[in-house]
């Protein structure tokens, strides 16, 4: 069984920072392509960020690229989440999320397991 922990949400004002991490545990994730996704009050979980088992490819939301990055250490089985320029519509609960595809995957559907969730809220 895999656990995922996310941690480093938090409070901020618009334009500042944040770094999400998602340590795994129960399993190594370095055959494991891994994602973020983020659902805000009222609406349906989207879809933030995905890398590929081998770090090389990513792949963004348009309402993220330019302003977010993900990255893995596959020797910590940890996960990241670089977010920049943030802004008040990015406030959600960030979940990471793995799944049993090595490739990079933008549908929740595809994702096996999950962690609990962090909450970002922006302030403008």
């Amino acid at each position: 069984q895999v656990q995922l922990v996310e941690s480093g949400g938090g409070l901020v004002q618009a334009g500042a920072s944040l770094r999400l991490s998602c340590v795994a545990s129960g399993r190594t994730l370095s055959r494991h392509a891994m994602g973020w996704f983020r659902q805000a009050p009222g609406k349906e979980r989207e879809f933030v960020a995905s890398i590929d088992a081998t770090g090389i490819n990513t792949y963004y939301a348009d309402s993220v690229k330019g302003r977010f990055s993900i990255a893995r250490d596959n020797a910590k089985n940890t996960v990241f989440l670089q977010m920049n320029s943030l802004k008040p519509e990015d406030t959600a609960v960030y979940y990471c999320a793995a799944t049993t595809w090595s490739t990079v995957q933008n549908t929740a559907a595809f994702y096996d397991y999950w962690g609990q969730g962090t909450q970002v809220t922006v302030s403008s």
